[in-house]
């Protein structure tokens, strides 16, 4: 049996994998698919990417969960390697799932097409939120 964590990508939130989990747990083994912090409906929007990291990490601990099998999609490839960093000891396996996967010293927009950077930039610019979180999630 293997234990799997499921974490989504923007603009959707752990139920986005339902359908998973029942295929993965009708096969015998455990799934699980946290939100992160900010997604969602009805949560607080604002959070920076160490927040939601945070997120998953506590849901983990607090399931006191093991040898996981850790997948990320998209935006969650930013969330899984972090959690890595910080409870290694928890995962036996790293899946990015169409993910993103950043160099050191990268961010998230540089991993983008520049039409992607533009739409990204003119949604800062509207939201007076100069702490944008997609510029300044970066890997050192």
């Amino acid at each position: 049996m293997s234990i799997f964590v499921l974490v989504h990508g923007s603009w959707h939130d752990g139920s986005a994998w339902q359908a998973v989990v029942n295929h993965i747990e009708a096969k015998g083994h455990l799934a699980f698919a946290p939100t992160i912090a900010g997604h969602g409906k009805g949560v607080d929007k604002n959070v920076n990417h160490a927040q939601c990291t945070q997120s998953i990490i506590d849901y983990i601990v607090s399931k006191d969960l093991t040898d996981i099998v850790l997948l990320g999609h998209s935006f969650a490839g930013t969330i899984i390697a972090k959690v890595a960093e910080a409870i290694l000891d928890r995962i036996r396996r790293l899946i990015f799932f169409d993910a993103f996967v950043l160099n050191d010293g990268e961010s998230f927009r540089d991993n983008v097409p520049p039409h992607l950077q533009t739409l990204l930039d003119e949604l800062v610019r509207e939201s007076n939120d100069q702490d944008d979180g997609y510029t300044s999630i970066r890997f050192s």
